[in-house]
């Protein structure tokens, strides 16, 4: 361990944290089933006292966004996967779908304290935080980790970016979290004069070598993590330190590192077994939370088995060069779905079709997400059931698309689109500019 390093539980041998994921897994599990049925219903029939490692954890079902969104819908709010009685003093969040979550206790309740330290944030500083703080957890993931690493932290959210920019300048935060994309933003409309931002951690949207480059040239080391409103802070990216613009400067290491935790499986998609190691596959987290310093069973809040997050990833052979010893990720490789993640915001195929549904004159919809210089653009594309106004088919559908999604995106009226059953078309080349 080193002072890059939150703690040592990042350097444990690979055995002995294994030991600690699994201790008593199976008590544990079968403990939070019988306390909440809607998990109690999706694991019926399976033994769950009987489950004590990785290979008995994979014959158990995957939990998939639509398995969750029809449970929460005919047992709302959380359709029995969270234990409402124990929310008192804490917060729940509505996410794209909608999908309904809820914080769970405690001190950093989404791990994100360690993808911060190994971004070079320390004790003392002032964060950023450009992430959205409306609805859903996404500004709560970066401002509770903030606020445990010991940081002050300036709740910015999205937009408003002259207010943003004059605030930084008043504030002079050492730290940027936020999307990729907004941290330009926020560079340009600096100017000349520039900002006191030296670090960022980032997600929500790729991070392109250039783009990682670009910020390196204007003076800010920008690392990125893995995280979903559901699971937190899955993997993030560890660096060597250095001052950017010296010599050698920052290294970022390959991959991302899995969080302290959490049991993260690289399965098939749409069949949740395990692939092989190396190979792509649908990224698939557990979370339990451990045994109680007394050795007791904790009463489960908002546990997670076998949660499908819908994003392709693969492992990393080997340790990382900073030292952490946990499984490494190669990074986001895409979606296992047409849900697609737009500006830091997820965006569903269901969104789309309830835009269709209030509009009768359409035929088809497709939105197709693409770049656009240095940001992500969405494009609606629909075909009509006959002659209309055009222009006013137009306003009315980028009025329906921005309630429905929460984000803003253009239309175009086409004569023809394919019969094949895309409802969401990821555009973006990441081949051509990597992840």
């Amino acid at each position: 361990m080193n002072a890059n390093h939150l703690d040592t539980l990042e350097c444990r041998s690979s055995a002995v944290r294994e030991t600690a994921l699994f201790e008593r897994f199976g008590e544990r599990l079968a403990a939070a089933a019988a306390a909440l049925p809607g998990l109690s219903a999706h694991l019926a029939g399976h033994d769950l006292a009987a489950i004590e490692d990785r290979d008995a954890l994979a014959r158990l079902p995957v939990l998939r966004k639509d398995v969750l969104m029809a449970a929460q819908g005919e047992q709302p709010p959380f359709g029995g996967f969270v234990d409402a009685s124990r929310l008192a003093g804490s917060r729940v969040f509505a996410s794209p779908g909608p999908v309904f979550e809820a914080q769970r206790p405690g001190i950093d309740p989404w791990a994100c304290a360690r993808a911060l330290q190994a971004a070079g944030v320390r004790p003392g500083m002032t964060v950023h935080n450009a992430f959205s703080y409306h609805l859903t957890p996404g500004g709560f993931i970066l401002d509770e980790g903030a606020r445990a690493l010991g940081c002050t932290v300036f709740p910015a959210g999205v937009g408003n970016t002259e207010a943003q920019v004059a605030a930084i300048r008043q504030l002079r935060p050492e730290a940027y979290t936020g999307t990729p994309d907004y941290l330009r933003t926020l560079l340009d409309h600096a100017g000349d004069e520039g900002l006191s931002l030296r670090l960022a951690l980032v997600s929500g949207g790729a991070l392109f070598p250039a783009m990682r480059e670009a910020y390196r040239a204007s003076g800010v080391q920008v690392l990125q993590c893995y995280a979903t409103a559901d699971a937190g802070v899955i993997a993030y990216e560890s660096m060597t330190p250095g001052r950017v613009g010296d010599e050698g400067g920052f290294v970022v290491h390959p991959g991302m590192i899995v969080s302290e935790g959490l049991i993260v499986e690289i399965c098939q998609p749409g069949s949740g077994e395990p692939v092989a190691p190396g190979e792509r596959g649908e990224i698939v987290v557990t979370h339990l939370d451990p045994l109680a310093p007394d050795g007791s069973v904790p009463r489960a809040v908002s546990p997670l088995v076998r949660f499908a997050t819908g994003d392709l990833s693969a492992v990393l052979e080997g340790e990382s060069p900073c030292g952490r010893t946990n499984t490494r990720l190669a990074g986001w490789l895409g979606r296992a779905d047409q849900r697609t993640k737009v500006r830091g915001m997820f965006v569903d195929p269901v969104q789309v079709q309830r835009v269709r549904a209030e509009h009768a004159e359409v035929a088809r919809l497709r939105l197709v997400v693409t770049r656009d210089g240095t940001g992500d653009t969405m494009t609606l594309r629909a075909t009509l059931n006959g002659p209309a106004d055009a222009d006013a088919i137009r306003s009315a559908l980028a009025g329906s698309l921005e309630r429905a999604c929460g984000l803003r995106g253009h239309v175009e009226i086409v004569d023809t689109l394919p019969a094949d059953g895309v409802v969401v078309e990821d555009a973006r080349d990441y081949d051509e500019h990597g992840t």
